[in-house]
């Protein structure tokens, strides 16, 4: 694996960087996390235009045909400016979703209008009991019906369903001894009848929503991929979302190790620079240590996805390597700034917040070491 970037990456990387230092600084952060949708559509309007929304999708539907990888280096930066909004959930998890799975019109009827910025999606997976693996899908039920299925059950941190226009939803079609067996997707406006949705208050700025389905009604050609048999593909899609995670996470990381590094430069204690005492000098040579483990292990998971290969034991050992790294980072962030670096008036607490979000998304450490346990045989 070559973790160099190739030219036109090392392009996006850099047009990316410098239109999001101009159109996304901290003050519009802060504004969107008090805002009900999150974004701007005067913001997403521009990102479609960039065309970061067909970034990963193919040109027959309007994208760009760009590989995984490049949607990566993206998302690293925009976890460097700590991007609000949907696209992740839009992208990663929804468009990437139906791109695998969906029939030819699934994909015709809904692509298209996600590239051009004029739908977003996103999936519904986790229930009350939180869990990331196919046991969690038992509250949602989908039974059999003359005009397609009716779905009952909850739904719970839903990521923008509120500003989405479709979810793919999971849910359980089958009793099955084994749990990946039987579970089927379906395509479902998030307007539908019969469905409730509920904001939750989350640590960070994602917008996430619970969601109570009372006998919503799909027509047949709602189903996505097999009936019976969407396990896998969510599977695929849980792999997907956590090694992007990963490479969101430490373009936030290394923001956090920059500020610190410029902080230390600048505060002067006792008549010189903090940043000539030895102990800031080994907080930030520790940090530094952390971002660049973290972005080995991040890049080298997002690869393996990207290549299309059994990517399990990478993601695994990036997700629980790179959610106690970007945690370690703000931390020892936090001890080098003092006192102003715990204030909500400092930027440094964003990044931490996010942080957190992002440990727990798409599976913990204690969940991602249980199945790196798992995939290596111990």
């Amino acid at each position: 694996m070559d973790l160099g970037l190739s030219e036109s990456q090392q392009m996006l990387k850099n047009s990316a960087r410098e239109f999001l230092q101009k159109e996304c600084p901290h003050t519009y952060v802060r504004e969107m996390e008090v805002n009900e949708a999150g974004y701007t559509p005067e913001f997403w309007k521009q990102m479609a235009e960039m065309g970061w929304m067909g970034l990963a999708l193919p040109e027959e539907y309007g994208g760009t045909s760009g590989s995984f990888l490049d949607l990566c280096v993206l998302l690293e930066e925009m976890g460097r400016a700590l991007v609000p909004g949907p696209f992740f959930s839009d992208i990663v998890l929804g468009a990437l979703t139906i791109l695998d799975a969906g029939s030819p019109a699934q994909k015709q009827q809904h692509l298209p209008k996600i590239v051009a910025g004029e739908e977003i999606a996103t999936l519904a997976l986790t229930e009350p009991s939180g869990r990331w693996d196919a046991q969690g899908v038992n509250d949602v039920r989908a039974t059999r019906t003359s005009a397609g299925y009716t779905l009952r059950g909850t739904k719970l941190f839903v990521q923008n369903a509120k500003v989405s226009d479709v979810m793919v939803l999971v849910a359980r079609t089958r009793n099955s001894q084994r749990a990946e067996q039987g579970v089927s997707l379906f395509l479902m406006p998030t307007q539908s009848r019969g469905l409730t949705q509920t904001a939750l208050n989350t640590v960070a700025s994602d917008k996430q929503s619970e969601l109570v389905l009372n006998n919503v009604e799909v027509p047949g050609s709602a189903v996505v991929g097999k009936l019976n048999q969407g396990w896998p593909v969510i599977e695929r899609a849980v792999q997907r979302a956590a090694a992007a995670k990963c490479v969101e996470m430490i373009g936030g990381a290394q923001q956090v190790l920059d500020m610190t590094v410029d902080y230390a430069k600048q505060r002067v204690q006792f008549g010189r620079p903090i940043g000539t005492f030895q102990a800031i000098q080994h907080h930030c040579a520790n940090m530094a240590v952390e971002v660049e483990g973290a972005k080995w292990v991040a890049y080298q998971a997002a690869w393996a996805v990207s290549e299309g290969q059994d990517a399990a034991r990478e993601v695994a050992t990036a997700k629980a390597w790179v959610s106690e790294a970007y945690r370690k980072v703000c931390a020892l962030g936090h001890q080098s700034h003092g006192a102003i670096g715990f204030t909500k008036e400092h930027n440094l607490q964003l990044y931490t917040r996010r942080a957190k979000a992002g440990e727990v998304l798409y599976g913990d450490p204690k969940f991602h070491k249980e199945r790196l346990a798992a995939v290596i045989g111990v």
